[in-house]
């Protein structure tokens, strides 16, 4: 359901409003884009933009999904690893991570109340009870959970540092000239439909997104590649490649004959565990409907 919040302070420092908001809130500064984001400057509404000195008083009014009424459901998980205060996990393609737009069921949300009980989500954050990132509905592989609030925080503040390592596969249309290559462009809202994202090389717009891509094998008509990204923008494999002329086999948003399943898989994810500090990395091995797909094998070096 979505629930309204709204968070009053005085500024103790002079800066643009929405930095001055995120460094005194826990307020994401994703926030202050929304449309129905009110922002308040000393009583008056006003832009994130706006400049803010020292005593005034700002107040921000805003929205967020939060799981009140959530259903548990015995979904069944791959599990790859699990201690005390983390579980990692090879999602299945086709499973969303948590509930909204009009989603309310079969989340990755609801199977985690089933296996913890109300206990994990009283515990934790009520608008994201154990999700510290999120893979698209359609994406499959290696995802991680926290299991408390403490670990939750600490890992959410590694994937918001990109201290986390990340790489993916994915089956792109084409021919690949090069084995390598990198990709860094802006990732923005499609202008033409908010749904989507594209890129753009103005240095202003948009958020700054880097992917690395190697090809593993080149095939007739599409080439299996290994991505590893160093942001986790929305979207940002998915539109990069089609930058470059090569969408993702399956991709039903950036490919004009995108059908069947998108191939794109989170096969390998390393982090620091959150209360030892240790690197850690895990693997969800390669997904079958990728072999179903190209009808040989394709058993690669990943």
């Amino acid at each position: 359901m979505i629930k309204e919040k709204s968070f009053s302070f005085t500024s103790t420092s002079s800066d643009r409003l929405d930095k001055v908001a995120s460094s005194n809130t826990e307020i994401k500064r994703s926030v202050f884009s929304r449309p129905d984001t009110l922002i308040l400057l000393n009583g008056k509404r006003v832009k994130k933009s706006a400049k803010v000195k020292e005593g005034d008083e700002i107040e921000i009014i805003y929205t967020e999904d939060v799981f009140e009424g959530l259903e548990k459901e015995d979904i069944p998980l791959d599990v790859l690893y699990e201690d005390d205060d983390i579980l990692v996990i090879n999602k299945a393609s086709g499973m969303t991570v948590h509930p909204g737009s009009g989603v309310s069921g079969g989340t990755l949300a609801n199977a985690l109340l089933y296996r913890y009980g109300d206990e994990f989500l009283s515990d934790m954050d009520e608008t994201r009870p154990g999700i510290v990132h999120r893979l698209d509905k359609d994406t499959s592989g290696v995802m991680v959970v926290a299991k408390n609030d403490s670990a939750l925080s600490v890992l959410s503040e590694e994937f918001k540092e990109h201290k986390t390592k990340k790489w993916y596969v994915a089956l792109a249309k084409g021919f690949f000239p090069d084995t390598h290559g990198v990709i860094e462009r802006n990732i923005v809202r499609d202008p033409r439909n908010r749904k989507l994202f594209t890129v753009t090389d103005n240095p202003d717009k948009g958020k700054s997104a880097k992917s690395e891509w190697s090809v593993l094998k080149q095939y007739d008509d599409c080439a299996l590649l290994s991505v590893r990204i160093y942001t986790g923008r929305t979207h940002q494999i998915r539109v990069h490649l089609k930058s470059i002329g090569h969408p993702i086999i399956g991709d039903s948003l950036y490919s004009r004959d995108g059908d069947g399943f998108l191939m794109l898989h989170s096969y390998k994810l390393s982090l620091f565990h959150p209360r030892s500090g240790e690197e850690m990395t895990f693997i969800a091995p390669l997904p079958q409907r990728f072999r179903d797909y190209l009808a040989e094998d394709c058993d690669v070096s990943l």
